[in-house]
């Protein structure tokens, strides 16, 4: 009787020269949503099981620091470009007066001429050096402009791939912060079976050999091969695991399902790994 407990206990069993495993059905391409930051969550677009497509925008934060930040940004831009037409009009009309000087110097005793044509050149001067100021003080703030509209679309939390919401940890109006969680995609698309290995199986084992799989609760059965071998054990269980590729063709697998893989043994060595 204790032989036969021990013997129902383990994850594989040989049976008919097959070595049988069991496995669990897993997303190759899970997402883990996180806010890039601080604010109070403003709108949610999708609730848990809903499906989602790339750069649907899943939330929206708001702030009221960065509302008015960018408010100030905006209205230091729009005033540098205020100041910039106002100085670069000056400019214009200060050569055209130099250049009437110039055409009507007949009019003008020599000194003068001179005399106004200094004043004019001063004057030109000095708003060609205020019109270069304002040009430097317009691409300042014109870039910390751009850098508000790339945090704006933090703003703005944005699927990465198409999947399912399968877990959704934040409400309206909760506070989130850079880095934490808010939610989980599953890709449906990309799926594979996980399965575990006993360490004395182990050595039937190797990277792209075939196997057939079973999916019980759905009457599924399909064929695929050994994708990876994840070289860390559980060292109370002392298994190994490995992954499962299979190319779904139904809809109604998801991840979670209970899977099991069947190796062949037939006309084979054991492998050394």
């Amino acid at each position: 009787m204790k032989y036969i407990l021990l013997a129902a206990l383990t994850l594989s069993s040989l049976f008919a020269g097959d070595l049988v495993l069991t496995g669990t059905v897993i997303s190759n391409n899970q997402k883990m949503i996180p806010s890039r930051y601080m604010g109070y969550v403003k709108r949610i677009n999708f609730e848990v099981g809903d499906k989602v497509y790339r750069e649907d925008i899943l939330f929206e934060l708001e702030s009221a620091e960065f509302d008015i930040l960018e408010a100030q940004a905006d209205l230091a831009l729009a005033q540098a470009r205020l100041m910039l037409d106002s100085f670069s009009t000056r400019s214009r009309i200060l050569e055209k007066d130099r250049d009437d000087l110039k055409r009507n110097r007949k009019n003008f005793s020599e000194q003068n001429f001179r005399y106004r044509l200094t004043e004019l050149d001063e004057l030109a001067d000095e708003a060609d050096k205020t019109v270069e100021a304002m040009q430097v003080m317009v691409e300042q703030t014109s870039e910390k402009v751009k850098q508000f509209a790339t945090i704006a679309g933090y703003l703005k939390i944005q699927a990465p791939n198409d999947g399912i919401l399968v877990d959704k940890r934040i409400r309206v109006g909760d506070m989130v912060g850079p880095g934490m969680l808010t939610m989980v995609i599953v890709d449906l698309d990309h799926l594979e079976i996980q399965a575990e290995v006993a360490e004395s199986d182990l050595k039937y084992i190797k990277r792209d050999k075939p196997v057939s799989i079973e999916i019980p609760s759905l009457d599924y059965k399909s064929s695929g091969y050994i994708k990876a071998i994840v070289p860390s054990a559980n060292p109370m269980a002392h298994t190994f695991k490995i992954r499962i590729h299979f190319e779904k063709t139904n809809d109604m697998i998801f991840p979670g399902m209970y899977a099991k893989v069947r190796l062949s043994l037939k006309n084979e060595m054991p492998v050394k790994n």
